[in-house]
Parts: structure tokens; C-alpha cells; sequence
């Protein structure tokens, strides 16, 4: 956590501006397209990757579907993550991410920024609702990030946790291909005591097409997607 403080402290002159141009970027939908949106998060990330001597290396780029819609579905280690993901990601993408935690500081306005989707764990009627816009946003060409394991702690680093079948509902309802995201020393950015340099790494892995997961159950797909990340964790830091 404190590196997220010094990055904040250090950035503090260019809030104001930071903070007024996402605003004004997510309000004026018509003025601002998806991808202007986009690159200006991108710009933000590196800004903050700048004044926090993070670096990220990215593998897999060519795994990454070059048309349609798709869903992508990283471990989770902690506050970087998603920033890992949008920094190496050409087209534009968003999240879904658990309302509770996505009103802190410069999260909220990010998630506004790319028009991510705020899910209620605790009001099923809302969660529901959230499944079927993405759902439907995915057949129409959007991407999304959802982090199956739902939360991170202090145990999460390189390890993985338990993956929620629920979150594989999008994918099946969809069709759409299943992208599963390795990420790596990303808790080391925002969520540890380390405060020297650090690099974190971002694995795209071979896309999972629908005939590939079609007739699984929620539980098998989610076991599955769990399984390869876990083999490319392994693959990197016991190899």
C-alpha cells in the first residue's frame, strides 16, 4: 500500500486535471469515442507506472482475438491487476468489478472512464442485471475483464484461489472466446511492502473458443480456465 500512496502523493499537482479531464470524458459520451477513452486511461497507467518504477512485460500478445468480442479472465493479486491488463492491451476493454470496492480514490473515476460495470455481490436482481448487459455487449464486440476469484489477499501473490463458476455465466451465454490472463508479481505494485523497483508480467494464453467449452458446466469452465493460468504460473516461477 504504500507505493499506491507515494504514487498518489507524487501525482498530487496533476489531480486536478487528471480528475477533471476523465470526468469530463466519461459525461460528454458523443464527444470522446471508446478508444480516446481508452488511450487516455493507457496514459494514465504509464503516468502512474512513471512515478511508481513499475515495469510490465507482456507475453501473449499474439493470443489476443483480433476482431469480436471476448472475455478475459485474470488471477488476482491485488490493485495493479487491472492496470497490468489495460497498460499491454491495444483495443479498448473494460471490467466488471464489485461495487463495494469501486468507489476509492481514482478507481471510481477509472471504472466511470472506461464505462466498466459495477456488480452488487449482495443484490442478486442487480447482478443479474449486470450478467446480461455484458452479455450482450460481448456479442456486440466489447471485451471485458472479470477476475473469477472475486477478491485478493494477503495470501493471493503467485497463488491462486479459489475461481467462482458463477463469473463464467457471461462466456457461456455469449459464446463469445475465453481469454485467460497470467498475471505475475502484480500484488508486489500496490498490495506489499516492497517499495524498490518492480516488474510485474502479463501472460495472454491461448484463447478458449466456444466449441471448444461448449456443453460444460460453469464448475468444469471454471476449472479449466483455473488450470492454465495456474500451468503458466508454474511454467515462470518454478521453471
Amino acid at each position: 500500500m504504500l507505493r499506491f500512496y507515494w504514487v498518489i502523493f507524487v501525482n498530487l499537482f496533476r489531480s486536478p486535471h487528471i480528475m477533471g479531464k476523465m470526468k469530463k470524458m466519461t459525461e460528454q459520451v458523443q464527444r470522446y469515442t471508446d478508444l480516446e477513452r481508452y488511450q487516455y486511461a493507457q496514459y494514465i497507467v504509464r503516468l502512474l507506472k512513471k512515478t511508481g518504477a513499475i515495469q510490465t512485460e507482456v507475453f501473449g500478445m499474439e493470443n489476443i482475438p483480433a476482431e469480436g468480442g471476448y472475455m478475459m479472465y485474470p488471477n488476482h493479486q491485488g490493485k495493479f491487476d487491472a492496470f497490468g491488463i489495460i497498460d499491454t492491451h491495444r483495443q479498448p476493454c473494460t471490467l466488471v468489478m464489485d461495487k463495494a470496492k469501486s468507489y476509492t480514490i481514482f478507481i471510481r473515476e477509472a471504472l466511470d472512464l472506461l464505462h466498466g460495470k459495477r456488480l452488487d455481490k449482495d443484490d442478486i436482481r442487480q447482478a443479474f442485471s449486470v450478467i446480461q448487459e455484458v452479455t450482450e455487449e460481448v456479442k456486440n464486440g466489447a471485451r471485458y475483464i472479470l477476475f473469477p476469484e472475486g477478491k485478493y489477499g494477503k495470501e493471493n501473490k503467485n497463488v491462486l484461489g479459489e475461481f467462482k463458476p458463477g463469473c463464467f455465466k457471461i462466456a457461456l451465454k455469449s459464446k463469445a472466446p475465453i481469454l485467460p490472463v497470467a498475471l505475475i508479481d502484480s500484488y508486489k505494485v500496490f498490495n506489499s511492502c516492497h517499495l524498490g523497483p518492480v516488474t510485474t508480467q502479463v501472460h495472454y494464453l491461448k484463447p478458449i473458443l466456444y466449441e471448444e467449452y461448449r456443453g460444460m458446466r460453469t464448475q468444469e469452465l471454471a476449472a479449466m480456465v483455473r488450470e492454465r493460468i495456474q500451468e503458466k504460473i508454474d511454467e515462470v516461477t518454478k521453471g
